[in-house]
């Protein structure tokens, strides 16, 4: 083999060398790709599982008569929510954005029109925004108008929530962009959503709640506030469970991505201050409740604890454990100090739903200035170990303030028309007497617990072992051809179901009224009351007979022979 040769075969090798290391990096790139979007993937089916525990928290927080209702409302939510984010929410939030108009708004890739690669982020960006608008939900139950909530849950999925995550989440957003101060650059700090996502849903849900105004009985006049029991503690504990399952997906899942260095770290650090923050504030909640109240609640606890979990999305990928606790603390102390006094001002909220959400991200929002690894108490520690304090992080502080009272602001400006216009018109509330018997029946023909759909089809007047089979079912049916007669068997099932004792359809009103009427036995100075004291009846709709009737003292057989005849208490 010659030099030429040998060079010739050299070259030949080092060109394939060249071609092979290409074609790898290619590989790594696309490999790196698709990992990241079954990991964004993953973590947005899980988030939309929370769909499913918001379901089932209203739903079990509501009366047994509006449950279909609250559980059709959340399946929309998903619906409304896709079809509004893809046709603009999408290019209101992350379109194209250039120069001035940019900082405030995208302007591109409506109905997701030259998306390109970015498939993966639209589908994890759709369920939060669906996130957003669900949280209304709670706020307005047992009595929101279905079209009053078509249109406000469009609106927010369209309008309100994108604008918001432009301006927090997009490279050109001006909260994103942030100050100059000195050397260092400050800019919004709201890594999963305290702000955009869950303060905005939190402020939205104090403007529908003040709106469609309180449920009957809630507040009765002169009287102190009555607490409407939900229907289902089970339910409504599975719910919080669920959430905050997919809480640990959507604070987790924000990192975007797991194949750059460090990746696998910030999400488990995410995680695990998400559910430190969520675990601390239970106990807060806890201690605090027991103190006042001398009770262990539990659905109350739940709240707490998500509570704490929405405000670790601020700051979980950059603060220690140690930081989610004392995060974790206040958000206990917060959400109990704010369900008060959405209940001193006589606003009902059935689902806590400001005290958790607004509650929760404010409180996030700030603490993630002080705990986080920029944040105030570093640089006091810093300060005091003779190092160089850091301006910068106090100008953090400011900011962060700013962006705050701006969410809050923009929320409230963008729905109090919506929701204004809608009673205006007569649209945002059911008609009382809708709200007193219920949505189910009348909105969707649909009992969540149908009355006949109760029972076992025996005789429960006779003892189940001594009938014999023959009288349910033929002992040597009939056989014609190769099949059974089965004629025989429905006439005889027929008339068993005809000689059965069975009870006479009751009304849901009529249980209601004769279970007022057992159940106020209470007696007082020998006389017995027809009906309970309103204040602890758990069905405040029929306070309002109560007001009318006068309870009637019926004599006993001594007292008749006395002489004394029936009276008025």
């Amino acid at each position: 083999m010659t030099d030429f040769d040998q060079e010739n075969l050299l070259s030949n090798l080092t060109a394939e060398l060249l071609d092979l290391r290409a074609s790898f990096e290619e590989y790594k790139v696309d490999q790196a790709e698709n990992l990241d979007a079954f990991f964004l993937c993953t973590m947005a089916v899980i988030i939309f599982l929370m769909q499913c525990g918001f379901a089932f928290l209203e739903a079990g927080a509501v009366r047994s008569k509006n449950t279909t209702n609250i559980l059709f409302k959340n399946l929309l939510d998903s619906l409304f929510a896709l079809i509004c984010y893809w046709s603009i929410g999408w290019a209101l939030a992350y379109g194209p954005s250039h120069g001035f108009v940019g900082k405030f708004i995208g302007e591109g890739q409506f109905l997701l029109i030259n998306i390109h690669r970015t498939y993966t982020k639209f589908f994890f960006q759709y369920v939060f925004a669906a996130t957003a608008s669900t949280i209304i939900a709670g706020a307005v139950a047992e009595r929101c108008e279905f079209l009053a909530y078509v249109v406000y849950c469009s609106w927010i999925s369209a309008f309100v929530y994108p604008i918001l995550t432009h301006w927090g989440w997009d490279p050109h957003g001006w909260m994103a962009v942030g100050a100059t101060v000195g050397n260092t650059t400050i800019s919004y700090i709201d890594f999963a959503g305290a702000g955009v996502v869950h303060l905005c849903g939190g402020t939205i849900s104090l403007v529908a709640a003040f709106f469609i105004e309180p449920r009957i009985g809630r507040f009765p006049i002169g009287s102190p506030p009555v607490e409407i029991k939900g229907h289902s503690v089970p339910f409504a504990a599975l719910g919080g469970f669920i959430l905050m399952f997919g809480f640990l997906a959507f604070n987790g899942g924000s990192t975007g991505t797991i194949m750059k260095k460090g990746s696998g770290l910030e999400v488990s650090r995410a995680m695990t201050n998400t559910i430190m923050s969520g675990t601390t504030a239970s106990f807060s909640y806890l201690i605090l409740h027991f103190i006042r109240k001398r009770n262990l609640s539990l659905l109350l606890t739940i709240n707490a604890c998500l509570t704490g979990m929405v405000s670790a999305c601020a700051a979980c990928n950059q603060m220690e454990p140690w930081g989610a606790i004392v995060t974790g603390i206040g958000s206990g102390i917060i959400y109990m100090i704010l369900s008060g006094l959405v209940v001193r001002f006589r606003i009902d909220d059935p689902l806590d739903a400001f005290a958790v959400h607004a509650g929760g991200g404010s409180w996030g929002l700030m603490s993630a200035t002080i705990v986080s690894h920029k944040g105030i108490f570093y640089t006091i520690i810093d300060g005091f170990r003779g190092r160089t304090w850091r301006g910068a992080d106090f100008a953090q502080v400011g900011w962060q303030l700013a962006c705050l009272t701006a969410i809050i602001l923009w929320s409230m400006i963008t729905t109090i028309p919506i929701f204004w216009g809608l009673r205006r018109f007569g649209k945002l509330r059911v008609p009382a007497i809708i709200e007193i018997k219920g949505l189910d029946i009348y909105k969707h023909g649909e009992a969540a617990y149908p009355l006949h759909a109760y029972g076992h089809g025996w005789d429960e007047h006779e003892p189940i072992r001594s009938r014999k089979v023959s009288t349910v079912f033929p002992t040597t049916p009939r056989v014609i051809g190769n099949q059974m007669n089965e004629s025989e068997i429905i006439n005889e099932i027929e008339n068993e179901r005809k000689s059965s004792t069975i009870s006479a359809p009751v009304l849901l009103e009529q249980l209601a009224r004769e279970s007022l009427r057992s159940n106020g036995g209470n007696r007082k100075n020998g006389n017995t009351m027809i009906y309970h004291n309103p204040t602890v009846y758990e069905h405040p709709e029929f306070h309002y007979l109560a007001r009318f009737k006068k309870a009637v003292h019926h004599p006993s057989k001594a007292e008749k022979e006395n002489g004394i005849n029936e009276r008025k208490l």
